[in-house]
C-alpha cells in the first residue's frame, strides 16, 4: 500500500512542481517585459495584468496542494501538542480524512462553478480567453490537495507513526529549521 501511495504522491508532485514553476516563470517574464515596455517604449502590454491574475490563481490553488504535501499548511496545534500519542493519532487521522473530504467537496462545487462559467461563455476582457479554462485550475488544485489529505489519512490508518503528510512524520515536523 505504501508503494502505491508513494507512486501517486510522486506523480502529483511532478505535476504540481511543473504548474507552479511554469506559472512563476511566465509571471516573471510577463512582468519584466511589461516593465521594460513601459519604461523604454512608453507602451504597456495590454494583457499583462490579466495574465498575472490568472497565473496567481494557478499558483495559489496548486501551491496549496503542494504545501499540504510538504506538511506546510496551517495547523493549529495549541491543544494538540498537549495531548498524548493516542489522542494525537486519532486527531491527526480525523483531521486528514475530514479535510480531505472537504477538499473533494469544494472541488465538486467548484467544478459546477466552472461549468456555469462555461455555459455563460464568458471571456476575459483583455485576452478574450474563455474564463472557465482559467478557473478550471481551482477544482484541479482542490482535488490534488484532497488526494494529499487522503494519502495522509491512509498512512495514519496503516502505520504506527503519526503522519502529517505522505513524507512527514510528526516527530520530523517538530524540528525547527534555522533561517539564515
Amino acid at each position: 500500500m505504501k508503494k502505491v501511495l508513494h507512486h501517486i504522491s510522486r506523480l502529483t508532485e511532478k505535476i504540481e512542481k511543473f504548474i507552479i514553476g511554469f506559472s512563476i516563470v511566465v509571471m516573471m517574464v510577463n512582468s519584466t517585459a511589461n516593465a521594460m515596455g513601459r519604461y523604454f517604449f512608453n507602451k504597456s502590454i495590454f494583457f499583462s495584468e490579466e495574465l498575472n491574475q490568472f497565473l496567481i490563481v494557478s499558483v495559489t490553488f496548486i501551491g496549496f496542494a503542494y504545501a499540504v504535501r510538504k506538511g506546510r499548511n496551517i495547523r493549529m496545534t495549541a491543544v494538540y501538542d498537549a495531548l498524548g500519542y493516542r489522542a494525537k493519532k486519532v486527531i491527526a487521522t480525523l483531521i486528514a480524512i475530514t479535510t480531505g473530504l472537504l477538499m473533494f467537496y469544494l472541488a465538486y462545487l467548484s467544478y459546477f462553478y466552472v461549468l456555469d462559467l462555461q455555459s455563460l461563455n464568458r471571456l476575459s476582457p483583455a485576452l478574450q480567453f474563455p474564463v472557465y479554462i482559467i478557473y478550471s485550475i481551482i477544482p484541479i488544485g482542490l482535488t490534488m490537495a484532497g488526494i494529499q489529505f487522503l494519502i495522509s489519512f491512509l498512512m495514519n490508518v496503516t502505520h504506527r507513526e503519526i503522519y502529517i503528510s505522505h513524507d512527514l512524520i510528526e516527530s520530523q515536523s517538530d524540528v525547527t529549521e534555522d533561517v539564515v
